[in-house]
């Protein structure tokens, strides 16, 4: 008996366990590329926040329908889905002082801005956002199948 069909067994055995492998790799890895892509939108968000921070006053649904843009369309149109909250609803006039996680925020009652709240901080003008995107395998067919909403979530202080 030769050996010559020895290395044809060993390939026929080994390929299809290295395209698992390979494919489970890729698949976790474009997870953790989502996931960072979300929060580079939301973190993109953020910053239109920041440095438009007076529109909470002036024009609060405006403010949200333009960093739901930003956050939406930052890595390609309609790229993943958000909320924004301007202030309690669009609230202009009163300052609060949020508690809570993120994406479960309490409010709680109007605070006089500038006051310090019991949870530390001090009471102001907020905006939150809320930014989700589903993900699904790019191999499902090699049993790694997976299908999930990843989220990320900010909140950020306008006055």
């Amino acid at each position: 008996m030769g050996t010559s069909g020895t290395a044809a067994v060993e390939f026929a055995i080994f390929v299809p366990l290295f395209m698992i492998l390979v494919a489970g790799t890729v698949d976790f890895g474009y997870l953790i590329y989502s996931g960072s892509a979300l929060s580079a939108a939301v973190s993109a968000g953020s910053q239109y926040t920041a440095n438009n921070g007076a529109m909470v006053a002036t024009d609060p649904s405006g403010l949200a329908t333009a960093i739901s843009s930003v956050v939406n369309n930052a890595n390609g149109t309609n790229w993943a889905t958000s909320t924004v909250n301007v202030n309690n609803g669009n609230d202009t006039t009163n300052c609060y002082c949020p508690t809570g996680l993120p994406g479960n925020w309490t409010w709680g009652a109007p605070v006089a801005c500038g006051n310090p709240c019991a949870s530390g901080g001090i009471a102001g003008q907020f905006v939150t956002i809320t930014a989700s995107r589903n993900v699904s395998a790019l191999f499902p067919t090699f049993g790694l199948a997976y299908s999930d909403t990843i989220s990320r979530n900010a909140i950020v202080e306008t006055q």
